[in-house]
């Protein structure tokens, strides 16, 4: 979800063809093809043979407001693998590198396939980690990418903002997460449009709560989940600024903490003056008992 790991997979399905650009006989690739953008054919097939070739799923799972965690399944096609598969598995290594800076671990489902999980244990660590795993100096472009190609990689934004008002034993949450995917509406050349994004794209993000969350949508870029039990899903629209919003309750596990002990002590107090003997009367003074002696 930024640019290192987008850019560089659209990036790599165009790269096969790119010698096609070089050939002698081109006045003859045009003849068949009579377009004024040769690349233009090249990448609609490409995007036909790839559909669907990223699955990228993105959640939030909340236990209460000091657990929770960030999840990534992201699951490559084997069209996308068999046309760059180095590249593409350096990719998600470089993942596994990024979860593990940030004590998370992975686990690898296939070679082409991986779960990665962060933990968190508040609002603040979430939007720390968040925001530096997706937008981690990490991901830029390796130096061994040329000039050109780097000024093709689309820039994309990726922000998450969690504010939490504590009620006691609960806390109010309001998640908002802005992500700008308008430089992957479409793979152009030179002002040229030649294919869109969302055919090669499959992008989701979750937001699962003990008691579930309300959706607020109150811009136009706004996204309406899908509801599945006590989980919304958004899905992404690659082209488009995507804005999320939604509030939720969590338990407050200090303010339930402290409810307890005030319980225990009042409880124990309960008990000892109202169900066993008056101290006093179970341990005279001293003074007392030596003048009745």
């Amino acid at each position: 979800m930024n640019s290192s790991i987008f850019g560089q997979i659209l990036l790599w399905l165009i790269r096969p063809f790119r010698f096609l650009l070089t050939l002698n006989g081109r006045n003859r690739m045009n003849r068949v093809f009579p377009m004024r953008n040769l690349i233009l054919w090249l990448v609609l097939l490409t995007s036909l043979l790839l559909t669907g070739c990223v699955k990228y799923d993105v959640g939030l799972n909340f236990d209460n407001s000091n657990s929770g965690e960030l999840v990534q399944h992201i699951r490559l096609g084997e069209r996308l693998t068999s046309f760059s598969g180095d590249s593409v598995y350096e990719w998600l290594k470089s993942i596994e590198r990024r979860a593990r800076q940030l004590e998370g671990k992975t686990q690898r489902v296939s070679q082409e396939e991986i779960i990665v999980t962060i933990p968190f244990s508040s609002g603040r660590e979430l939007q720390e980690k968040f925001n530096e795993f997706f937008n981690s100096r990490a991901n830029q472009p390796s130096e061994s990418v040329g000039k050109q190609s780097d000024s093709e990689l689309p820039k994309i934004e990726s922000n998450v903002l969690l504010e939490q008002n504590n009620f006691l034993l609960l806390v109010r949450n309001r998640l908002i997460y802005d992500l700008d995917l308008r430089s992957l509406s479409l793979i152009a050349s030179k002002g040229n449009v030649l294919a869109n994004a969302g055919s090669i794209l499959d992008l989701e993000f979750s937001l699962k709560t003990p008691w579930g969350a309300k959706n607020i949508q109150l811009t136009e870029t706004a996204i309406e989940p899908e509801k599945n039990g006590n989980r919304l899903v958004w899905k992404l629209h690659p082209g488009e600024l995507n804005h999320i919003e939604a509030v939720f309750w969590l338990p407050s596990s200090i303010g339930i903490g402290a409810l307890l002990i005030i319980l225990f002590v009042w409880g124990g107090l309960y008990l000892r003056y109202n169900f066993m003997p008056d101290p006093r009367i179970e341990f005279p003074p001293k003074a007392a008992t030596a003048q009745e002696q």
